[in-house]
């Protein structure tokens, strides 16, 4: 019998109205290291928790995208959704596919030249084939009342209808047993996670739906309405700030290479860095003015920021989070330690 390490969020723990559902988040080297499969801890964890939750699984050295394009350290190799002590034999559990990463592919998707500079030799994952899942268009995991979403960056009750966003960042954060900011989503983010990248297999989208500087969402002013009073776990802003420089130093193009996102806009104007505003589509400007980022006249900063002033700044420079509350990672993960 081995012995697994889990990262546990109750449901109710955090800032204010707290986590919504039950997050488990576990370590692909902790399931090794067991001599248990993926399965095998993923339905000891819904058999501990036994109500609703989220359990999504990490390969820490494999490397991963941002919806608007950015490639981050640390990759959700497995989601999966418990209730009431079970996982559903169908739905329960969805793996992601790891990608190739091919000189065809970068050209397919110049946004992965971040890979060939910074991570090459990493594994890529993002989201599931589309041909291996049941469900189609989202990438998602269900049993009960539990819902994982997007490719483990969304729960939810599904009775209740309550939810929590969990970008990327932020979970990698807790990941590492570092700070998180815990607070509502808002109007920025609401629209800034419609900001996305053309990906085969991608986090959100199976196919190569929306191509950098276009919105997912085309849904006018009503995007900023999207998530906005839901309660979201993200990254502090200096983390996000500095994965938008190395993008932006491997070269991308805000608008052409990666997303139109409101924080890429914000770090690559106080950097001086180009943006392809005529790149931008009509449907992504209308969101982003909604929000008070007006494209079309878009002035760049009077002094240009360092790399370094930009990071100890990011608080002021990037926009989004509602009443966001910095703590330590440790305050609402409780570290379980299950025999499996």
């Amino acid at each position: 019998m081995g012995e697994l390490t889990v990262r546990f969020i109750k449901q109710g723990t955090g800032p204010k109205q707290g986590a919504p559902i039950n997050i488990a988040l576990i370590d692909k080297r902790d399931v090794e290291a067991s001599g248990k499969s993926l399965e095998d801890a993923i339905h000891m964890v819904a058999k501990v928790v036994r109500g609703p939750v989220g359990i999504n699984v990490f390969d820490m050295d494999a490397v991963t995208t941002t919806s608007d394009g950015l490639v981050v350290e640390g990759a959700i190799i497995t989601m999966a959704a418990g209730d009431i002590g079970k996982v559903h034999k169908e739905f329960g559990i969805l793996h992601m596919e790891e990608m190739e990463v091919t000189p065809e592919l970068i050209k397919e998707e110049p946004h992965l030249v971040q890979w060939e500079k910074y991570y090459k030799g990493k594994k890529l994952f993002r989201g599931p084939d589309p041909n291996k899942k049941l469900i189609p268009v989202h990438n998602v995991a269900m049993t009960g009342k539990a819902v994982n979403n997007n490719s483990a960056t969304e729960m939810m009750n599904a009775v209740t209808m309550e939810e929590i966003l969990l970008p990327i960042l932020g979970q990698l954060q807790i990941m590492k047993d570092e700070p998180i900011v815990f607070g509502l989503t808002g109007e920025v983010i609401s629209v800034g996670i419609g900001m996305t990248v053309a990906e085969k297999y991608g986090r959100v989208f199976p196919t190569r739906q929306f191509r950098a500087g276009d919105t997912a969402h085309g849904s006018g002013e009503y995007a900023k309405t999207l998530k906005a009073n839901i309660p979201c776990i993200v990254a502090p802003k200096s983390v996000l700030a500095g994965y938008i420089i190395k993008a932006l130093e491997a070269g991308m193009i805000p608008g052409l290479h990666i997303g139109c996102s409101p924080a890429v806009l914000a770090v690559a104007n106080a950097k001086g860095a180009k943006i392809a505003l005529d790149k931008i589509t009509e449907k992504a400007k209308i969101e982003l003015k909604s929000i008070g980022v007006d494209v079309d006249h878009m002035k760049p900063v009077v002094s240009l920021m360092t790399n370094k002033e930009i990071i100890e700044k990011a608080d002021d420079i990037i926009p989004g989070v509602v009443d966001p509350v910095l703590i330590s990672s440790s305050k609402i993960v409780t570290k379980l330690t299950l025999s499996i």
